[in-house]
This record gives structure tokens, C-alpha cells and sequence, in this order.
């Protein structure tokens, strides 16, 4: 039985003010994954693509870990985008062959009354052949424990983004003011 799940999110979240504007942390596409996913669960493939190994999910009696592909690209402007590009399940061998996911979302920085926010919206999508055992199982059951555990794994996500990422942003903002700080002298040197 062929069945789809879906979700989606949206964050809006004011920034505080730092000397660096959010938007050119933005167009580093590695710190938001660092910032989003644990750096144990990350690897870089490309420049601008990242294998994400998400934590095991319970999905009624199953235990799966799905592995994500994402390609996270960064606009001019300093809107980032992302999309799933493949995806593999490990732990169940019969759902891995019958499975696709795509999630596509963009995250902006926008001025509004002097006061810079962060916004963005992730869309999930998952379709799933589900072995023999749940045909049995009613499915608007099905949908419903499907689409509440994608809600799940998008609202842990809005979190990491609420917090851990304003956090990188403003360590980075305070790096990035000590670099050039530093490199003033140098500067006025070469000058004179």
C-alpha cells in the first residue's frame, strides 16, 4: 500500500543587532548545516551538497534512519535554499527500495521597522510503499502517525534554527569583528 506523508513549517525570528548583517553569514551555506545538524551527523559532499544522518525515527512498530542528501545553495541577496536530492533508509531494507522523500525550504533575512527577521518555510513530503503488516491498519491511522512524525522531525529543526543558529551567527559576527579589527593596523601601515 502506497501511502504519502506531509508537513510543513514556518519560523520567523527576530535578529539581534550585530556589527556584521546576518545576510553574509547567510551566503556560507556549511555554517547553517553545522548550525541545523550536529557536526558528528554531517559530511560535506560538494560545495554545495551535504549528507545529513537524521536520528532513528519510531514510525509504529518500525525503527528507521533516514539519510538525506541536501544541496543548500546560497542566493545573492542571501536567501538560502535547500532541497533534498536522494535519500536512504537504513534499518529496513524493504521500505529503503520503496521510498522518497523531498523536502525543499528557504530561509531569508527581511527588514521590517528597523528590525531584521529571519524567515523561511520548510515543505516535507515522504511517499512509502508500507510492508503487508500495516494494510491491516486503517489509513487515516497511518496518515495521521505519518504526518505527525514528519511535524516532529520539522519542528526539531525550527528549534536547532532558533536557537544554535542565532548563536553561531553572533559568534561569527563577533570573529568576523576581530578579524578586521585586527587587520586595521596592517592596513594603515601599508598606507604610510
Amino acid at each position: 500500500m502506497y501511502i504519502r506523508f506531509n508537513s510543513s513549517q514556518s519560523v520567523e525570528i527576530a535578529v539581534p543587532d550585530e556589527r556584521v548583517p546576518i545576510q553574509h553569514y547567510l551566503r556560507q551555506p556549511k555554517r547553517l548545516v553545522n548550525a541545523l545538524v550536529d557536526r558528528t551527523r554531517t559530511q560535506q559532499l560538494t560545495e554545495d551538497c551535504f549528507r545529513l544522518k537524521m536520528r532513528p525515527l519510531q514510525f509504529m512498530m518500525l525503527s528507521i534512519q533516514p539519510t538525506v542528501d541536501m544541496r543548500v545553495w546560497a542566493q545573492s541577496d542571501g536567501t538560502i535554499n535547500l532541497e533534498s536530492v536522494a535519500c536512504e533508509i537504513r534499518g529496513v531494507g524493504y521500505i529503503n527500495d520503496r521510498f522518497a522523500l523531498n523536502l525543499k525550504g528557504q530561509l531569508a533575512a527581511d527588514q521590517s521597522g528597523g528590525i531584521t527577521y529571519l524567515k523561511g518555510k520548510a515543505d516535507l513530503e515522504v511517499q512509502v510503499e508500507l510492508p503487508p503488516p500495516f494494510w491491516l491498519t486503517p489509513k487515516p491511522i497511518l496518515e495521521a502517525t505519518g504526518n505527525g512524525l514528519l511535524k516532529s522531525v520539522l519542528q526539531s529543526v525550527k528549534q536547532r534554527l532558533m536557537h544554535q543558529l542565532l548563536l553561531d551567527y553572533r559568534q561569527w559576527a563577533s570573529s568576523e569583528i576581530e578579524v578586521i579589527s585586527s587587520d586595521i593596523p596592517q592596513i594603515l601601515s601599508l598606507e604610510g
